[in-house]
């Protein structure tokens, strides 16, 4: 019979189960960070303010305006009313003015309550044995940042608090309640005059202009955007002003006053360090404004810088949007046809879906397909400004339509070409073929007593004299560099002496190998005379 196997059997060793229990005991022992509510996290940015304003480190401050995109999605009446109940010290009258005052009284209460936030923060049955093993989080009291001259609020926070209910106002519609109350506070902070208050200050200044700008009212600020722009200037604002010469901007190019904006440009050093996003924002301006005035090479820079230095895709859609919406335009109005890897990613393919059927018409030279685009998304193209700038196309879509017929056809009269390029009369499409020619377009030459285009023969380009001058001028070009190298090298003084030197050992060298060479001739010849005795 054959032996069956037995399993050996081993003894468990102790360490093992040790470091089994460690891995369990710290799988349980989670450090669980607390979750802080809407409220919580807007009593902490005062704090920051508090600190900033104490330490005067505006690091703080910026720290508080950049949680503000994620603050707004969050933001209701109540959370507001909290707010104000919890920052300001028992009797102050500025926390009362607020609670009572129209702009907060009058907003609509949200439906929604606070249970998400608190279903987030409630332990599930599964984990409500760990979480019964951990000590319970303590709450951080709050405590005010206290003006000493006036016993109330710091003045930096109660504008920080003005700026949520302004935010929370534009948020609910109410756009001319929002304008009126961000240029009161505009006025309440030229008043303080605090230099700790000036990244509030900007932030207000372009909720203000984006308020106005809603109600179509935006160049009635021009006169104070210039005398806050000098203002902030003297008094080395530098984010203040950046955002400032941004709105100007905006507010000229949005009322076609391209002339002010050039100025504006032409005369304004602007300071790129102070703000990324002010930045990008002042790249596109500039970019719109110079593809405005036909520099489009300019333009171009302009916007592929901006499109490198903007905020991700996810962060600022739109923006990004209309940034490549103009670097579009701009691209075909230089004469190339932009990348079609641009129109597949996520964000943009939807918004670039009408430029990129302009972009398939120039490339083509389709007339009819141009035409039939640019009518059937005319509202998108008003809606966002370009629609003066895709009209210019259309005379590259002309150009290379006739590109085309001038290799499909040899000859063909003037009546077809108006025919397929859909223009209004012979004499405008005998003046525009004029016009490709002596451009260089194509090559053809026009008979105007039979009405007809003549299309020039290909020739080869090596039976003619052609290549031998490029080559000549090549080669004349690459002798001129070396010439040019050769005279620009620098040589090492006195060298010559250590050539003269070197010369006069070698014929020393030479000299007494001579006189060796000598000796042993003579050597040989008395080994000779001995050997014959």
């Amino acid at each position: 019979m054959a032996k069956t196997p037995t399993a050996k059997l081993t003894e468990p060793n102790p360490a093992d189960g040790e470091k089994k229990t460690e891995e369990v005991e710290a799988e349980k022992t989670v450090i669980e960070v607390p979750v802080l509510s809407t409220e919580d996290e807007i009593l902490n940015n005062i704090s920051l303010i508090g600190r900033a304003v104490s330490s005067i480190e505006p690091r703080f401050t910026i720290r508080v305006l950049r949680t503000l995109t994620t603050l707004r999605k969050k933001l209701t009446r109540e959370i507001v009313k909290s707010v104000l109940d919890q920052a300001f010290p028992k009797g102050s009258k500025t926390g009362q003015i607020f609670i009572a005052s129209d702009i907060f009284s009058s907003l609509p209460s949200s439906k929604s309550t606070s249970s998400e936030e608190e279903m987030e923060i409630d332990p599930t049955p599964a984990k409500a044995e760990e979480s019964n093993t951990t000590p319970p989080t303590t709450k951080k009291k709050f405590t005010p940042p206290i003006d000493g001259s006036t016993g109330d609020l710091l003045p930096e926070a109660v504008m920080y608090i003005r700026l949520l209910i302004i935010l929370l106002n534009l948020d609910a519609g109410r756009i001319k309640e929002a304008g009126d109350f961000a240029l009161e506070t505009t006025e309440i902070i030229s008043s303080l005059n605090r230099r700790t208050m000036d990244q509030i200050a900007a932030k207000i200044w372009f909720y203000l202009a984006r308020s106005y700008e809603l109600q179509g009212r935006l160049a009635e600020l021009q006169p104070s955007f210039l005398a806050v722009r000098q203002t902030a200037a003297l008094r080395k604002d530098e984010t203040l002003e950046v955002t400032v010469i941004n709105l100007l901007l905006r507010s000229y190019l949005a009322a076609q006053q391209y002339d002010q904006a050039d100025k504006l440009i032409a005369k304004t050093v602007f300071l790129g360090a102070a703000n990324q996003a002010q930045t990008v924002r002042w790249l596109f301006y500039a970019g719109r404004l110079r593809a405005i005035q036909l520099n489009y090479s300019q333009a171009r820079s302009f916007l592929q810088t901006a499109i490198r230095r903007a905020p991700k895709d996810e962060v600022a859609p739109g923006f990004v949007q209309m940034i490549h919406k103009y670097f579009i335009i701009v691209v075909l109005l230089t004469g190339v046809i932009p990348d079609r890897a641009m129109f597949r990613k996520p964000v943009l393919k939807q918004a670039l879906l009408p430029y990129f059927q302009i972009v398939q018409a120039v490339r083509v030279g389709d007339v009819t397909a141009f035409q039939q685009a640019f009518q059937t998304h005319e509202a998108v193209f008003l809606a966002d400004s370009t629609h003066f700038l895709i009209l210019r196309l259309r005379h590259f879509v002309i150009k290379a339509a006739l590109r085309t017929i001038t290799l499909a056809y040899s000859r063909i009269s003037l009546a077809d070409v108006c025919i397929k390029l859909h223009l209004d009369s012979e004499e405008d499409t005998e003046y525009i073929v004029a016009k490709a020619i002596k451009d260089g377009v194509i090559d053809a030459t026009i008979d105007h007593q039979g009405g007809w285009m003549q299309s020039k023969v290909a020739v080869d380009v090596y039976e003619t004299d052609i290549p031998a001058m490029q080559f000549n001028k090549r080669v004349n070009y690459c002798t001129q560099v070396y010439n040019e190298s050769v005279r620009a090298m620098r040589y090492p003084a006195n060298a010559h002496r250590k050539e003269l030197d070197t010369a006069a050992d070698a014929r020393e060298r030479d000299r007494e190998i001579a006189q060796l060479i000598q000796g042993n001739e003579n050597d040989s010849e008395d080994m000779d005379d001995m050997g014959g005795l």
